[in-house]
């Protein structure tokens, strides 16, 4: 009955290997940790970006993102109510919007304003949210390279949406009107002035593949679909 209980050589040769694959395990788990905290904090970070100006188009915008790319977006006249649409921008432009954000400190103290005697360009504003945390930075002209970058990406993500809600208006409404608005998307293509275009997909899906509307007018919506298919 006792050699039954006494640990053969070949079983200690075993077990060794096998408390040190744990004992690693355990380290390289402690060593990731802070790497994978640091990560969850940054996922819950949140941007927001606004700019108010009387007479422009529109006079109030404001976007929203967090890290993951959910995002809402507000474009409308400054004394209309609140009207937030849901988007959800792609993994590029949401890690360039983190990246420039973080090279202004994500605005923690940061004076962005010029200080300079320009003309009113718009009250611009920066809010950077996380674990409760909020910082926040408000200028009319900068001169920092990286939040003049910003503030064109967000802008840019402002005009695909713009031009959305122009082709689902003349979709339901005014049918006329789509080979110029179309048209304005080809020329902001050139010009490279939109972020995420493929988020007009959708709407002009609906425009080509309907033979209730010009041929002028589908034409251009293939035409944009198939040069955004090239870019990916």
């Amino acid at each position: 009955m006792e050699i039954l209980h006494r640990e053969s050589p070949n079983n200690r040769q075993v077990t060794l290997p096998c408390f040190l694959l744990a004992l690693a395990a355990a380290a390289a788990c402690l060593a990731w940790a802070p790497l994978l905290t640091a990560q969850s904090d940054a996922d819950s970070a949140k941007l927001t970006f606004t700019k108010v100006l009387k007479g422009s188009v529109p006079e109030y915008l404001a976007i929203s993102v967090d890290a993951s790319g959910e995002a809402s977006y507000q474009g409308r006249k400054q004394d209309d109510p609140p009207s937030p649409l849901p988007l959800k921008l792609s993994s590029a432009t949401t890690r360039r919007i983190f990246q420039l954000a973080k090279a202004l400190k994500n605005f923690d103290s940061i004076d962005l304003e010029s200080h300079k005697k320009v003309a009113n360009l718009g009250l611009k504003t920066f809010i950077y949210e996380r674990e409760g945390r909020q910082n926040r930075a408000e200028f009319n002209y900068t001169q920092l390279r990286e939040a003049q970058e910003l503030v064109d990406v967000f802008e840019k993500i402002s005009s695909v949406q713009q031009h959305i809600l122009a082709l689902e208006y003349a979709i339901k409404y005014d049918h006329l009107s789509l080979p110029k608005e179309l048209m304005l998307i080809q020329i902001d293509l050139e010009k490279h002035a939109l972020a995420d275009p493929e988020l007009m997909v959708p709407a002009l899906e609906k425009i080509a593949h309907n033979p209730r509307f010009l041929h002028l007018a589908q034409a251009r919506a293939e035409n944009i679909l198939q040069r955004l298919q090239s870019n990916n």
